[in-house]
């Protein structure tokens, strides 16, 4: 290490300039940001029946519909003339804002037998009769609720849902109505805004957080901000290339810088501690920076390798938003991992560091506390067998969380309205799909149609099944002919294809087992050639999460276990490096089952994340423990003053730091903080508890010495025994 910390102070200036120029480059690709709010994009891309629902909508040329829930005081109903006037007047005023295709209501637009647009007038005209029949209708059924008093209004956008969404979130309803909106694009129109305040300030406030922690353990403001910036830098380099690539930020994305700061942290953290620790026994800049890499240096390439590797295994699993999330995040550890190499020790270099004065709030609390958890083995014992039977327990209890609203919490206005929807009217998002219809045989092939949809509406959980066979009984015949020639499209848009009839299911209340049995019932028909909507897709997402979890642990567990045993050359050291992230592991799953939170997009996947970055403990206090091994007896005890303070404020940093994520409006973000709080106390606790107690038994700490040898050829023989290896044998 000694000519690399020459070159790095010898070429300060170089790599500093070289390191703000990259910086600008990627500061200045921040102006090309840009936001997905579209969740259902980046789920129904990259799986198979996410494709199916994009394609079906392609087909009949639809669009996800923002559901306008009308509703009256206690009391009345739609079924008297001035409500439906007051329907009326909603109804035009929706169909006139900008964007808007197509208004579908109880009301139609337009007159069927006429083609002119249905005003005032012509519901005055009609009288009781023609409400009776209006309320009678196929599309009634699907609209109008049970009681009369809550009517659903299908605004079609066309090509830019979330701007018709945000104006209709705008819209100042009739006199007498209130309104509930659901449907996705409002989901995209509340999603677009959280983003937005996610950035501007939850990555200030974890800054704020992490340096705070690392300044109760290391006692030096300057060091503790110094700490920070490969951190900083790396989540600024990343976002650079994201949006130099042309990717936008959602929901998913939108935590990367968190994941970079928090995590990319710890290299710059143990490198400042060590590096202020040298300045106690020497003034040259290069002897620091050159005893400081010689202490870190590399354990920080591992640590580096081994938490990119802990999210380079969501490559592997089959969500696209999640392997996004590995991608750039795996990254921006990376880009983390070289500023502390190379650009932290040249900035340090080029400044007065003190020895250390200050006195911490917590680090020597923290050693002594260590040092007193591994004066026996008990504590390890206890603590072990303690999160194995708390996993043994709760383990089983671990399910997938089916909610496509997982990310909403649980009094947010979006879930909310949603739920109101589903009450009344099934679903706020129904279900589409595709009868095998040949137009030749005219009116005739309807009959089979409907028979088959009979059969369909009759499965459990489904409340109703709407198509053009529904229709075709109350129309002409000459009407009918119409519709199937495209002439003439009815109040839910396109419905006919050159092979096939579009339908909507409207569910009740369904289970997953329902919702297979319509599966399986389309499966074996073949006068249906596809049933599949956004609840059919969050099932399939269900159990690619589901798989996403068992492969990532797998993926990350190899890749970590392989660069330790390169590393270690010795199977114990590698079993006993990986011993506390197993642990670890297994509590995480365990909390994530009994907490209630169970996994989803994100919380299935920060297992492997944990693996990644609970092994640097490991690595840092297994290379502590072989520098401290070559004074003699004790050697655990030094290695807790060496690592100990570093190992719990990047631990209990990260815990702390992701506390500031209960500001997020998503509850996904709080269930993260909760997550990452268990994981990081505990594999940062295990990792010295469990480590030192697996050691060789010694009273002093330190390894057996030969019977008869003093202290000084005790040290030389640990000397001899770690000889030129990376990571001597224990």
């Amino acid at each position: 290490m000694e000519k690399t910390a020459r070159f790095i102070v010898d070429h300060a200036k170089q790599i500093l300039a070289a390191t703000a120029v990259l910086t600008l480059l990627a500061a200045l690709m921040l102006f090309r940001m840009d936001f997905n709010a579209d969740v259902a994009s980046f789920v129904l891309e990259g799986n198979e029946t996410g494709e199916e629902f994009s394609a079906i909508q392609d087909k009949y040329a639809t669009a996800d519909p923002i559901n306008v829930v009308a509703s009256l005081p206690d009391g009345e109903t739609f079924a008297t003339v001035d409500n439906l006037l007051r329907l009326l007047r909603l109804q035009q005023t929706l169909g006139q804002i900008e964007g808007v295709a197509r208004v579908v209501s109880v009301i139609p637009e337009a007159n069927p037998l006429t083609g002119q647009p249905i005003g005032p007038d012509d519901l005055l005209a009609v009288g009781d009769v023609g409400i009776d029949a209006l309320r009678a209708g196929p599309v009634a059924e699907l609209l109008l609720s049970a009681e009369g008093a809550d009517t659903m209004l299908m605004v079609v956008p066309g090509d830019d849902g979330l701007a018709v969404a945000q104006d209709v979130a705008d819209l100042e309803p009739p006199d007498g109505i209130e309104v509930t909106l659901s449907g996705n694009p409002v989901v995209f129109s509340s999603v677009i805004d959280i983003l937005s305040l996610f950035l501007l300030l939850i990555p200030p406030v974890v800054f704020i957080l992490l340096v705070g922690v690392f300044y109760a353990t290391i006692g030096d403001r300057r060091l503790s901000l110094l700490a920070m910036i490969p951190a900083v830098l790396g989540s600024i380099w990343t976002f650079g290339l994201i949006f130099a690539l042309g990717r936008e930020v959602d929901i998913v994305t939108v935590i990367v810088p968190i994941f970079v700061i928090v995590m990319g942290s710890a290299d710059g953290l143990h490198f400042v501690t060590h590096f202020q620790e040298e300045a106690e026994t020497s003034r040259d800049t290069v002897q620091r920076v050159h005893s400081a890499l010689s202490h870190v240096g590399i354990p920080m390439i591992l640590t580096t390798i081994s938490t990119a590797a802990g999210f380079f295994s969501l490559l592997f699993t089959n969500v696209q938003p999640i392997q996004q999330l590995g991608l750039f995040t795996a990254v921006g550890i990376v880009f983390a991992g070289i500023i502390s190499f190379f650009s932290l020790p040249a900035l340090l270099s080029r400044l007065t560091i003190e020895p250390r004065h200050h006195d911490a709030l917590l680090g020597p609390r923290v050693t002594a506390g260590l040092k007193r958890l591994v004066a026996t083995r008990v504590p390890a014992i206890v603590i072990g067998v303690g999160l194995l039977a708390f996993a043994a327990v709760s383990i089983p209890r671990l399910e997938v969380n089916p909610d496509q609203l997982f990310f909403f919490k649980d009094d947010d206005p979006v879930r909310i309205a949603f739920e109101k929807t589903e009450e009344l009217f099934g679903g706020a998002t129904p279900l589409i799909g595709e009868f095998a219809y040949d137009p030749a045989t005219g009116t005739d092939g309807l009959a089979a149609v409907g028979a088959v949809s009979a059969e369909l509406e009759a499965l459990p959980g489904v409340r109703s099944v709407l198509s053009l066979a529904d229709f075709a009984g109350g129309l002409p015949p000459g009407q009918v002919e119409m519709f199937l020639q495209g002439d003439r499209d009815l109040p839910l848009g396109k419905m006919v294809s050159d092979d096939g009839l579009r339908f909507m299911l409207l569910p009740a209340d369904f289970t997953t087992e329902d919702l297979q049995g319509w599966l399986d019932f389309v499966e074996a028909r073949d006068e249906v050639t596809v049933l599949t909507g956004m609840p059919v897709v969050w099932d399939e997402i269900a159990r690619l999460v589901l798989q996403a979890q068992v492969v990532s642990l797998i993926i990350a567990f190899v890749l970590v276990a392989a660069m330790l045993a390169l590393a270690y050359r010795k199977l114990r050291e590698t079993l006993v490096a990986l011993a506390p992230v197993a642990l670890t592991v297994l509590t995480l799953l365990g909390f994530i089952a009994v907490s209630g939170i169970q996994l989803n997009l994100l919380t299935a996947v920060v297992s492997g994340i944990v693996i990644g970055v609970g092994i640097d403990y490991s690595i840092h206090f297994v290379a502590a423990i072989n520098n401290a091994r070559r004074d003699g007896p004790g050697y655990v005890h030094r290695a807790i003053d060496r690592a100990g303070r570093p190992i719990v404020a990047n631990g209990l940093g990260i815990a702390v730091a992701l506390t500031a994520l209960w500001l997020s409006p998503l509850k996904i973000h709080s269930q993260v903080s909760m997550i990452m709080w268990v994981a990081m106390i505990t594999a940062a606790l295990t990792a010295i508890v469990v480590i030192s107690a697996l050691l060789p038994p010694d009273a002093d700490g330190g390894v057996p010495v030969p019977p008869g040898a003093g202290p000084a050829e005790g040290a030389a023989a640990n000397a001899q025994e770690v000889g030129p290896q990376m990571f001597p044998p224990f």
